[in-house]
């Protein structure tokens, strides 16, 4: 019996396979040799109509080919739209105006600190009181060195008060004036010298309590009842003067140019989802050899949430500027960072390196690298390659 098989190739024209299914040796050898050759000419008849499913009505179009069998894909040309320039970097807070104090007089034991750090405190308040008790004693000491003074000077002036009355008589020569109008000098002169002397020791000894030197806000106490500090020591406090902060602001050398005193800055410190609104108050005169970067000091008002120390994210309004706007959908990246594909005059894809911008409602502008002129592969930008030839098609409104 024999049996037909049909296969139809791609131009319809069919191919036909007869089987026999009685075999006609009786060893069987025959008949896998007939197998084996079916299964050859079905292969082959698979190859070819594969052959002629790949050409369809003509020869295969290669890559760079004809631009009629080129991919089409969808592009936009930008332009360039003005936009408010921002800036987003990172940087510590800090006290706008610290204000480190210590020991300024001789020093000695400390008696009380009646202030503590987060205490606001006004100029001349009294942040720690040494003990003064010596000190105390030599200013009665002194006070009483300024009687015996006085005493002697008195008795001089008597003395020549006696004298030029005497001289008129002839009982007292007038050397002997001279000699007493010396004493009496003398002594008016010891008892101003005892003054003095008094006046140091009690400036010294108000020197003894450390003050502050302005009102603000006590940020460090590193200092207890007890202790002995002497002129040398350490900072004992430190106090941010008026409270007021700052942001200092790591920027490179292009961003540094962008702004100026005056411009303004929101802060978020990290930890907070709480914005502060202040403004570039300094830009660093100088650039950092090490990183090319410069400090934009940002003042703040103060603040709980605004710790000196911290860290903080600032995004500063630059002003106005032009530049190219995409969707994110032709944005593209990689470990070398951002990209797009852009279609040339040949219409081959070319990649384009560019440097992005803040993100707004309108798209992700294009700090660097386009001039907005550009065909950019508005999507499906991660299948195509470099130096492919497309048949780029405009975006429709």
């Amino acid at each position: 019996m024999n049996y037909e098989s049909r296969i139809t190739s791609e131009k319809g024209e069919p191919i036909t396979i007869e089987l026999d299914d009685e075999p006609q040796d009786p060893e069987g050898s025959g008949g896998r040799l007939r197998l084996i050759a079916i299964i050859g000419i079905l292969v082959l008849a698979a190859a070819i109509a594969a052959f002629f499913f790949m050409r369809g009505d003509g020869a295969a179009v290669p890559a760079g080919g004809d631009d009629g069998q080129a991919p089409s894909v969808t592009v936009i040309a930008p332009g360039s739209s003005a936009v408010e320039g921002e800036i987003t970097t990172t940087g510590t807070l800090a006290a706008r105006r610290e204000l480190p104090v210590g020991v300024v007089g001789e020093g000695g034991r400390v008696v009380s600190v009646p202030v503590d750090a987060g205490d606001w405190v006004r100029q001349g308040q009294v942040l720690a009181v040494i003990d003064r008790s010596v000190q105390s004693q030599q200013v009665q000491s002194q006070a009483a060195q300024i009687q015996v003074a006085q005493a002697d000077a008195e008795l001089a002036q008597s003395n020549l008060d006696r004298a030029l009355q005497l001289v008129e008589r002839g009982f007292v020569s007038t050397a002997d004036v001279d000699r007493l109008t010396a004493t009496r000098d003398a002594a008016m002169a010891r008892v101003r010298v005892a003054q003095a002397q008094l006046r140091e020791l009690q400036a010294r000894n108000a020197r003894l309590n450390i003050t502050a030197p302005a009102s603000g806000l006590v940020l460090e106490r590193a200092v207890e009842p007890g202790q002995t500090v002497s002129a040398g020591s350490p900072p004992l406090f430190r106090i941010a003067q008026g409270g007021e902060m700052e942001m200092l602001a790591r920027l490179g050398e292009s961003e540094l140019a962008r702004i100026s005193a005056g411009t303004r800055v929101e802060v978020t410190p990290v930890g907070t989802d709480k914005v502060f609104s202040g403004q570039v108050w300094q830009v660093a005169p100088t650039i950092s050899s090490e990183d090319r970067q410069g400090t934009a000091r940002v003042a703040l008002p103060y603040a709980p949430e605004l710790r000196p120390g911290g860290f903080a994210t600032a995004v500063i309004k630059s002003g106005t500027v032009n530049a190219p706007l995409l969707p994110e959908s032709a944005i593209l990246s990689d470990d070398d960072g951002s990209y797009v594909y852009i279609v040339g005059n040949d219409n081959k894809v070319e990649r384009r390196p560019i440097t992005l911008g803040p993100v707004t409602q309108n798209g992700v502008i294009v700090a660097e690298g386009l001039t907005g002129r550009e065909r950019v592969v508005l999507r499906a930008g991660g299948f195509l390659n470099a130096g492919e030839t497309v048949n780029p098609v405009r975006q429709a409104g």
